[in-house]
């Protein structure tokens, strides 16, 4: 199962939380006996870890994230392993890319000065400055303050966190990114479908990934795609999966589940409806023919 990372905490009243309209301040402690789990999210966000060490991974690339130390995440979906050394203590910042887009817009001309070309990735290294670690630091002071913090007092926060950022020429790989925001108002369906359509996810996530409504997605996809998202969706799983079996040596199971199929009997249906044999005799007929 793929955790909604996001509605997780804002619907989890244990945790220490402060919620807008486009952002959420999470405190989140994490026991030792937690080790790995996959998680997706369709709101962008950056966490600032205060101790242990945790891996995040992305689909070409995983980053050793330690105290001290801050990534900025896209939405999308990740793989994620903790170490047993220490509890893992960690603030996310949730982020909408409306509220990136609009930062940048009312100060282009000081993002301009630092803009750089897109590199195209899905997580982003920030360099921890002193004055950025104090302010990541200080917003523990907002969870203990008790009772409703002013929404506009938690937006300047989060105005003066991307300044920080976005001043610092060592993160000028995000600040691409930021900068990409002001021209594109909607992602891609394309680079959402052809990035997760191996997750198991329903129609409403691959929406939210996407930053649309169901209906609006619905819409969008068969304009680009000419079919529905259920059909692309089956289809596009079992060429992976006939991929995976002539080329792997993951078991049928594994396979299921790699395709973002539920369960081994639908895939093993689907499977031989589409190539004319059950998956085990499909990957036989295979290898007896090399």
């Amino acid at each position: 199962m793929t955790l909604d990372v996001y509605k997780y905490f804002k619907n989890s009243p244990q945790y220490n939380r402060l919620v807008g309209n486009d952002y959420m301040f999470v405190e989140y402690k994490c026991p030792i006996d937690v080790e790995k789990f996959k998680l997706w999210t369709g709101t962008p966000l950056l966490t600032y870890v205060i101790s242990g060490k945790k891996d995040w991974t992305s689909v070409n690339k995983t980053y050793s994230l330690k105290s001290g130390e801050a990534l900025f995440i896209r939405k999308g979906i990740y793989n994620t392993k903790q170490y047993f050394e220490e509890d893992y203590c960690t603030i996310l910042f949730f982020i909408t890319e409306d509220f990136i887009r609009r930062f940048i817009k009312d100060n282009d001309k000081l993002i301009q000065k630092k803009a750089t070309s897109f590199n195209d990735s899905l997580i982003y290294p920030i360099d921890v400055t002193n004055s950025l670690n104090s302010l990541f630091l200080s917003v523990f002071n907002y969870f203990n303050m008790g009772g409703d913090v002013p929404r506009e007092l938690v937006e300047i926060k989060f105005n003066e966190l991307l300044f920080n950022i976005t001043l610092n020429p060592l993160n000028k790989d995000l600040v691409g990114y930021f900068n990409s925001l002001k021209h594109i108002e909607k992602t891609s369906i394309h680079d959402v479908m052809m990035k997760h359509f191996h997750h198991d996810l329903q129609l409403e996530e691959f929406a939210r990934l996407s930053g649309r409504s169901l209906s609006t997605f619905k819409r969008d996809f068969k304009t680009y795609f000419n079919e529905t998202p259920g059909r692309w969706l089956n289809n596009k799983r079992l060429e992976y999966a006939k991929t995976l079996l002539e080329n792997s040596e993951l078991n049928t199971n594994e396979v299921c589940y790699e395709c973002g199929f539920k369960n081994t009997s639908h895939f093993n249906s689907r499977f031989k409806n589409k190539f004319g044999y059950p998956p085990n005799q499909f990957r036989r007929q295979f290898s007896a023919s090399k």
